[in-house]
């Protein structure tokens, strides 16, 4: 489906984090099998303190012990409740993987990972950067992996995770982020949206990638240049009819992504490119195989190229 965007209409802001607790809050007031497990992230006066608040009993703060939070979920997973377990993406990705592949994904239990910090948004350095979480969680069994385009789509997918089947794994930005839709739309997990329609190129966007990759879109079409944008918010399963059919029409693929490209987005569409035998440009961007630098993920995003300035480059170099 193809969605109406517009640069101008995009310079609000939001925050994923703030907009899922939100929508937790609705949902629990009347779902009382929904239990919310954080690890110390339940600040006074905080979204998360509400709900402890209104919901005692379907609230747990495990404290600094990520893996306990993800072997609890999962048992109360098994006892017919629905968790959602948030915390920093790092230590979900990274130090509870055992736990998220033996207890969640291998019982294939409907346990809801909410990583936040997703890519470079912590601004905190190489060990609060979550570069790898695509990768691990696309590789494990059972696993479904989304990272939502923006706020308002995070609680769109919250609430269709609910009739969803088996574990999930959900990347959230630190903070505010701009919103990419101005009108309501469709929202399925593991099907694409086409943000904006072209026939000369396409960007595959995940999380703020599509964002990015619109901006660039926007501009290119100043130049007479018309490039599609694929929202690919779920990166396992992921949507290969979307992605061969960019392949066949525009020959030109660029992945945008906040994640190391190896193994992220860009390696899941090569792959389907790949296995379809399609012949086609391709470039993936995103952060490069290194630990990366310290700042903020605006000046993160241009220095390692994949902010909109870097996509029209390298478009344009693709296209001679």
């Amino acid at each position: 489906m193809a969605v109406t965007w517009d640069f101008a209409e995009m310079l609000s802001k939001e925050s994923a984090r703030d907009k899922f607790m939100l929508k937790l809050l609705e949902l629990a007031a009347t779902n009382k099998n929904i239990v919310y497990i954080c690890a110390d992230g339940a600040p006074v006066g905080s979204k998360q303190d509400e709900f402890r608040k209104l919901y005692p009993e379907q609230f747990l703060d495990v404290g600094i012990a990520e893996p306990n939070a993800i072997g609890i979920a999962a048992g109360l997973a098994l006892s017919g409740k629905m968790p959602f377990v948030n915390a920093f993406g790092p230590f979900l990705s990274v130090r509870a993987t055992d736990q998220i592949h033996t207890d969640m994904a291998y019982n294939d239990v409907p346990v809801r990972v909410i990583g936040t910090h997703g890519g470079l948004t912590s601004g905190g350095g190489p060990t609060h950067y979550t570069v790898c979480d695509y990768a691990i969680m696309r590789s494990i069994p059972n696993m479904t992996m989304v990272a939502p385009s923006d706020a308002n789509q995070c609680a769109k997918l919250i609430e269709a995770s609910l009739t969803y089947p088996g574990p999930m794994y959900i990347r959230v930005a630190r903070g505010e982020e701009p919103l990419v839709y101005k009108d309501d739309y469709d929202y399925v997990i593991g099907k694409a949206i086409t943000a904006k329609d072209g026939s000369d190129a396409t960007i595959i966007g995940t999380g703020i990638g599509v964002y990015n990759g619109l901006v660039a879109a926007q501009q290119l079409a100043k130049e007479g240049i018309e490039v599609r944008v694929i929202d690919m918010h779920t990166i396992k399963p992921i949507d290969e009819e979307a992605i061969v059919k960019a392949a066949r029409e525009t020959g030109v693929i660029i992945t945008v992504e906040d994640h190391n490209i190896v193994g992220g987005l860009g390696a899941a569409v090569a792959e389907v490119v790949l296995e379809a035998g399609i012949p086609c440009k391709f470039k993936r961007m995103g952060i490069p195989d290194v630990f990366a630098e310290l700042g903020t993920p605006e000046e993160l995003y241009a220095y390692y190229g994949y902010d909109g300035n870097g996509i029209i480059k390298q478009i344009k170099k693709m296209l001679g």
